[in-house]
């Protein structure tokens, strides 16, 4: 997945692998929503079916930003922290699997 270079204010695009693993450290949280949105469909065409997403600690900005998008996300099943260092800068990501599967 890659971000297009923008003309208007001239950013280069970025080379995302689809891994499972988004982190948003280098992104502006006003980037963030589109960004999950296309990269959970991204993960849905390779069959990749738990994310982490890498929001940091912080003041929780883009955390809550995650977790509406998460909120509204037809695809995902379930989302958390899990335990142990660092649980609270990531949330992973269950997503719906295919028909037929359980």
């Amino acid at each position: 997945m890659s971000r297009e270079k923008d003309e208007a204010n001239g950013e280069e695009a970025v080379e995302l692998p689809i891994d499972g693993t988004l982190d948003l450290h280098c992104f502006e949280p006003g980037d963030a929503e589109e960004l999950l949105r296309d990269y959970i469909t991204a993960c849905l065409e390779r069959d990749i079916r738990e994310l982490r997403i890498v929001h940091g600690k912080g003041k929780g900005v883009l955390r809550r930003i995650v977790h509406a998008v998460l909120d509204e996300h037809p695809a995902v099943l379930s989302y958390g922290h899990r335990q142990g260092a660092g649980a609270w800068g990531a949330t992973v990501v269950q997503l719906i699997p295919p028909s037929g599967e359980d």
